[in-house]
């Protein structure tokens, strides 16, 4: 009978201990019952409840604290959903074009946090009329196009941007590169032109994607932005040229070989080709410069004609300076060089190859022409009208090249103006001879 009870006692002992085992693997329940679930995430968004006349290029602004945005749905009038997407800073949504002029809107935005607690606002918000005024934009950059390696993408304006509304226009300015080669957009003193570059020539091979949303946007005074532009382009191989007052001779490097020296003639002392780092704009099989109406009237028509400035300084076939060509400069500021080496420069150069003058008697005038390249890194990212990011802040190492080649940016602050004043727009009939 002792015996017996004893058994028992055992039993009951090993069963009592079971449970407490398994209350150790799962944790204390005091604990858990303790323990305070994550409160949802705090959400603000603009713009606020019933704002009016906004312009059409508003964006969904978005503050999280505690998650992040996980939802915007923007409705036209209609009830359509407005395509759009989150900028990737997370700071705002963007619609993928302007909207509508003197519209209504709603915006829906959905925050939630990693423990799945979501908050939405909602906001309703009106479109200005048409504007009166618009400001004429151009991007440089075309879809299915194949650029040189030193291509700046540049957006160039009819008249100039105040400094107070630069920052604006630059964030609606959006490149992705593939392979990534961040870059950072810079304005030009005189704000009729903003260039993206990178601190190094574009790699051969790479994809250039570039959205100007500009439809819509404040300009400065009582001027909107005219229309959204965009281009997807390709960067071919590495072109230069390298052009030297002191031998009077052209050098050309593709894929940092030398492959061939040309006999040039520049501009005379009364009208001097400028020094600098420059990139070819144009190239046209022929055009017609007309200088009527200045002190030195002429019309002529040229061949195989590679615009440099838009000031109109052009590399280009001139039969009539041949004698001249390795000796002597007798343009009005141009490159004259022969036809047949004329022709075979067309056949070579893209758009967006970097070409080098140096020891003419006057420096290129910062802007007179796609100029990013003729300042250092440094002097460059000072034209940003917004924050450079910390990666791209310090000074980066001159583009690579041949020892002889033009290999990067030249050195020192911005060259002395002494061209006339630079033109995003000009007449490709303008330019020297």
């Amino acid at each position: 009978m002792v015996l017996r009870r004893r058994a028992v006692l055992l039993v009951m002992l090993v069963m009592a201990a079971i449970p407490l085992v398994l209350a150790g693997c799962t944790g204390n329940p005091l604990e858990r019952v303790g323990r305070k679930a994550p409160p949802p995430p705090k959400l603000a968004i603009t713009p606020a409840q019933d704002s009016r006349n906004l312009p059409t290029s508003v964006e969904i602004g978005t503050a999280v604290t505690g998650g992040k945005v996980a939802d915007v749905v923007v409705t036209d009038p209609k009830g359509t959903r407005v395509d759009g997407a989150m900028r990737a800073d997370g700071t705002s949504w963007m619609p993928s074009k302007a909207l509508a002029n003197k519209q209504t809107y709603t915006a829906q935005v959905t925050a939630k946090n990693d423990a799945g607690k979501a908050v939405t606002q909602k906001t309703t918000f009106s479109t200005m009329d048409k504007p009166a005024k618009r400001t004429v934009t151009n991007l440089n950059l075309q879809s299915d196009q194949t650029y040189g390696v030193a291509l700046p993408v540049t957006v160039a304006f009819d008249s100039a941007i105040p400094k107070d509304a630069r920052a604006g226009i630059q964030r609606r300015l959006l490149v992705s590169t593939d392979p990534p080669q961040p870059g950072v957009w810079a304005w030009d003193e005189t704000g009729k032109q903003v260039s993206y570059r990178a601190p190094d020539f574009w790699r051969p091979g790479t994809t250039v994607t570039v959205r100007a949303a500009l439809d819509g946007v404040p300009m400065g005074g009582d001027s909107f932005g005219d229309t959204d532009r965009a281009g997807t382009a390709k960067i071919g191989n590495r072109v230069f040229l390298e052009i030297d007052n002191a031998t009077k001779q052209m050098s050309v490097f593709k894929d940092d070989v030398l492959v061939k020296k040309i006999p040039v003639s520049m501009g005379k002392s009364s009208t001097p080709t400028s020094s600098g780092k420059m990139v070819i704009m144009e190239k046209h099989e022929s055009t017609v410069f007309d200088t009527t109406g200045s002190p030195d009237p002429y019309v002529v028509t040229v061949a195989n004609a590679q615009r440099l400035t838009w000031g109109g300084e052009f590399i280009h076939a001139a039969p009539w300076s041949v004698g001249d060509q390795g000796y002597a400069n007798v343009s009005h500021g141009c490159t004259n060089v022969s036809d047949e080496n004329a022709e075979w420069l067309m056949n070579t150069t893209r758009i967006g190859d970097l070409v080098t003058i140096k020891g003419t008697e006057v420096t290129l005038d910062q802007g007179n022409g796609w100029t990013a390249w003729n300042v250092s890194w440094d002097q460059f990212v000072k034209g940003s009208a917004l924050p450079v990011p910390a990666d791209l802040k310090p000074a980066s190492p001159a583009p690579g090249g041949p020892a002889n080649a033009p290999g990067g940016p030249a050195n020192g602050g911005p060259p002395a103006a002494e061209k006339p004043s630079a033109s995003p727009t000009p007449s490709s009939s303008s330019g020297g001879r």
